[in-house]
């Protein structure tokens, strides 16, 4: 739900800014220039910040205090955008009734699921099971098993296989449930992600991939036999797959190009009527 970098915009002297921004070293003119990329970088999922050559110098040479700023600013940019987005969907969704949930996944700090809580249009569907539609029964959880990254949602396999348990052990009908796990399943095809060297750089050139998904996650699936499962996580693997009767999605992410990756599952009478992938 959150964005992966903070990047400063540095006010020169002369009245110019300079940025580093996705491999380009920017020069901007002036203000309405200096405005005009912190909205792209804010479109394309990041956090711009203003800071002096002086104050920006000044942190280069301390990593220690470049760090701790860094953490500062970033989780405070980070909570006002999810605060933002909150309001967004309360005005919106005001008089709709349209059902909204999320699911903090490994990267996103706690401190947002407070802020989730303060909506009155949207639900941390976190470790519930919540009713669609009155038919169907959404299993969510935004955990992920170990990365290269030490991420805050990490667990291990098995204890990932027990928040689902927890969840799987309460259902009603698991033949209309959804699974709602941003792991995608082991080997399913959604979870090719580029491997890496032990420094974490890409070996080949990003041309070498290998499985990353969750063992528990499949066996969940392939145990109940859910009728849609949604996932995410591994943002080079969209796609569709299914393991048994149950459809499973990744629409997958390209947040830096600026585009937003989605799905659409059309359930009805019990059935998963049609599935397909959006982008816009």
């Amino acid at each position: 739900m959150t964005g992966k970098a903070l990047i400063p915009i540095i006010a020169e002297k002369n009245q110019t800014f300079t940025a580093d921004f996705q491999d380009n070293s920017l020069v901007l003119k002036n203000e309405a220039e200096a405005a005009k990329l912190e909205k792209k970088m804010s479109d394309k999922g990041y956090y711009p910040i203003r800071v002096e050559r002086s104050f920006y110098d000044d942190l280069n040479n301390d990593q220690d205090k470049i760090n701790a700023w860094g953490t500062e600013n970033f989780n405070k940019l980070m909570i006002a955008r999810v605060s933002t987005w909150m309001s967004y969907a309360d005005t919106k969704l005001k008089n709709s009734d349209t059902q909204c949930f999320v699911c903090p996944g490994n990267d996103d700090v706690f401190d947002i699921d407070a802020l989730i809580q303060q909506s009155t249009k949207v639900t941390n569907a976190e470790g519930k099971i919540l009713e669609i539609g009155g038919d169907y029964e959404m299993l969510s959880t935004g955990w992920s098993t170990p990365t290269p990254w030490k991420t805050f949602r990490e667990c291990s396999e098995e204890e990932l296989g027990k928040k689902i348990q927890v969840m799987t052990t309460q259902l009603k009908n698991p033949a209309k449930s959804i699974f709602n796990f941003h792991d995608p399943p082991s080997k399913s095809g959604l979870d090719d992600a580029p491997a890496l060297t032990e420094k974490l750089d890409l070996k080949g050139g990003g041309r070498i991939t290998r499985a990353v998904g969750s063992e528990a996650v499949r066996e969940a699936i392939e145990k109940v036999q859910p009728l849609l499962g949604l996932h995410g996580h591994i943002h080079e693997s969209k796609g569709i797959a299914k393991i048994g009767r149950t459809v499973c999605i990744n629409p997958g992410s390209v947040y830096e190009e600026g585009t937003l990756m989605g799905a659409i599952a059309d359930l009805e009478g019990g059935k998963l009527k049609q599935y397909f992938l959006t982008a816009g």
